[in-house]
């Protein structure tokens, strides 16, 4: 723990950053915020509040976790990664720029989401590669285990999706409200066993949570998911975080980028059986 005398009227956050000199995130200040690891004149808060001249800030923090970049492919223009759990895309993006520092992200995963992210390694190519995933001549695919199984093996989910930003969760209907947008979620059944299934996902349409709501809205929420599944049978199945992967990302790519079409780059770690 660490314990700072505000010497000015700031954003909690701005402060906190400051006083660390680069040390920390602005990802990882929100995060022990969001577990009330931070006090305000000896009081846990959950927000980012404005501090004043004397107020005492108290920061239950032991240092920033350590993460290695796992290269899958690199060449001039694209480096394609694997992302750990537990690290925004963002704040992985931080880490990756120190050993590349020209790395641009070209799409994100959510935080407890790990597996294929792409970055771009000059304006050219960051310039094709956001427009290839806004077309969708990129493929993503994910593993995932669900609880339950689909009566049919494959299939297309077609849904609507709403953002709550203020509470970070997304809500899923049948029929497009005011608001909404359109989600497509491709699934096929690889396995079924002890309750659950092992699905290959193929995101069509690339919304916030959209995989993690889509499923459970299905009645297949994702093991592990602590916002969209269910904590009891989460326990049931001892799961520590949610089981759901980027494995696989294929291009479908013109322009600059033409040479990568027709390709696909998986995971180097076996992951839920597969992809050994």
């Amino acid at each position: 723990m660490k314990v700072f005398n505000c010497d000015k009227y700031s954003k909690l956050s701005n402060f906190i950053i400051e006083k660390y000199q680069g040390a920390i995130s602005y990802g990882t200040v929100m995060k022990l915020l969001r577990k009330k690891d931070i006090k305000v004149n000896g009081v846990r808060v959950n927000k980012d509040v404005i501090v004043s001249l004397g107020d005492e800030i108290s920061v239950y923090y032991d240092g920033e976790k350590t993460y290695e970049i796992s290269v899958i492919y690199i060449d001039e223009n694209l480096l394609i990664c694997d992302k750990p759990t537990g690290i925004t895309s963002e704040d992985y993006e931080l880490v990756v720029k120190k050993t590349y520092p020209t790395a641009e992200l070209c799409h994100r995963l959510d935080r407890n989401t790990d597996g294929i992210l792409c970055f771009s390694l000059n304006q050219t190519a960051n310039a094709e590669l956001l427009n290839a995933f806004k077309n969708r001549t990129v493929k993503k695919y994910y593993l995932c285990e669900v609880y339950g199984s689909f009566n049919e093996k494959e299939g297309t989910l077609t849904a609507y999706l709403i953002k709550n930003a203020k509470e970070s969760t997304v809500k899923i209907f049948k029929r497009q409200i005011e608001n909404s947008v359109k989600i497509i979620t491709k699934y096929k059944t690889l396995k079924c066993s002890g309750g659950t299934s092992l699905l290959e996902v193929e995101l069509v349409t690339g919304k916030t949570h959209q995989i993690r709501a889509h499923l459970a809205h299905e009645g297949h929420f994702i093991i592990g998911d602590g916002k969209y599944g269910n904590m009891k049978i989460n326990a049931l199945y001892k799961a520590k975080g949610q089981r759901l992967t980027a494995y696989k990302i294929a291009f479908e790519t013109g322009g600059a980028l033409k040479y990568l079409s027709g390709k696909e780059f998986k995971l180097l770690r076996e992951v839920y059986g597969v992809n050994k």
